[in-house]
């Protein structure tokens, strides 16, 4: 970061967030990638380049953060929300084909926790019908599905690198494209509806206003401090994998005791150890733990509210019922602490306080 900002070139498309360009580009073998200033930003540019508009459909799970479904709503667009499996909590790929109508314009497939959704059915599904599929892959960077890197096989994805993911600049983003159909639109898109991306490489003498866009570039700053991380991605996965591990290995007997499910991963998914949660019996045990847990001074989280009960999905006509397996899952999961620099001395004390705790009826 400190020669970001020596070099003095502080906004965007420096020789930083080139690098980060590079790199995503080569590890993952995309065709394209565009850092952005927030994965909310990448989808929006997403829904901009499958020139979604008002009265298009876009099918996208209940169960996930409301930037997936804002920057469609953002177009014009209905979403329609679809359930999720209750092992992975991944879109249910079983139930996706009933949604789809001749007004459905994209399914958004959001990788929860890092673990892969049934890409191989999903692809099929939308293939038959011509519906672009878009990966939400905020939580899975480096993550695979059947060796294929999860946000490699839509048409487009978009990633996260908030303080909360494993890579960070603090708030920021990526778009990856897999279509080239869709590369020099988004270079322009995100240049302010301009190509002066064409111009500061050389290959127009002066750029103009092309098309709607908008500001969607990362400052240097942010592109030097994500770089960092990047290039440490190797001893930060491990890390992570060790934290994952852990609570794995010295909870699995305490949670088939008690009928707890620890997450699940597919031995056709490698994950990128992005959280560990836990999903108890009921809403009252599970408020019972977080509340235990604070008392020892550990703080635990729950994770999404369904979106079509929240105030805007109930507008598009979501209603209770509509997606069972997220209403029942969205009550019991409680996220464990995980971050980098969690010691095992941290985790000996959460896991002592979860096996303390006395479970509860209802």
């Amino acid at each position: 970061m400190q020669h970001a900002v020596v070099d003095g070139k502080l906004s965007g498309d420096g020789q930083f967030t080139q690098k980060c360009h590079a790199l995503l580009e080569n590890q993952l073998g995309v065709g394209k990638a565009l850092l952005t200033t927030s994965c909310t930003h990448a989808l929006e540019m997403a829904a901009i380049l499958l020139e979604i508009k008002p009265g298009d459909e876009v099918i996208i799970p209940s169960f996930t953060f409301v930037s997936a479904a804002n920057a469609f709503v953002l177009r014009g667009a209905r979403p329609v929300f679809a359930d999720i499996r209750a092992d992975t909590l991944n879109l249910d790929e079983t139930k996706l084909e009933e949604l789809i109508t001749s007004r459905t314009k994209a399914i958004v497939v959001v990788h929860y926790a890092g673990v892969g959704c049934e890409m191989d059915a999903i692809l099929e599904i939308a293939g038959r019908h011509g519906v672009p599929v878009v990966e939400d892959n905020a939580h899975g960077l480096l993550g695979k599905y059947k060796e294929r890197y999860l946000g490699t096989m839509g048409c487009l994805a978009t990633l996260s690198f908030h303080e909360t993911k494993n890579f960070t600049c603090g708030e920021g983003g990526a778009l990856l494209i897999n279509d080239p159909r869709y590369v020099e639109r988004a270079e322009i898109i995100r240049e302010k509806g301009t190509q002066r991306s064409r111009f500061f490489r050389g290959e127009v003498d002066k750029y103009t206003w092309m098309d709607i866009g908008s500001s969607y570039l990362p400052s240097e700053i942010l592109a030097a401090f994500l770089y960092a991380q990047l290039e440490a991605r190797e001893v930060i996965q491990s890390t992570r994998k060790r934290i994952w591990e852990y609570y794995h290995e010295h909870l699995k007997d305490w949670a088939r005791d008690r009928n707890v499910q620890l997450p699940a991963v597919p031995s056709h998914c490698e994950q990128p150890y992005h959280m560990f949660y836990l999903l108890v019996s009921s809403l009252a045990e599970r408020q019972a733990l977080i509340a235990h847990l604070s008392a020892c001074e550990i703080n635990s989280v729950f994770h999404y509210l369904p979106l079509h009960l929240s105030s805007m999905g109930r507008g598009f006509a979501g209603k209770e019922g509509d997606c069972p397996v997220t209403e029942d899952v969205s009550d019991r999961l409680v996220r464990l602490p995980f971050y980098n620099e969690l010691t095992e001395a941290d985790q000996t004390r959460v896991v002592a306080a979860l096996k303390d705790f006395k479970r509860i009826s209802g």
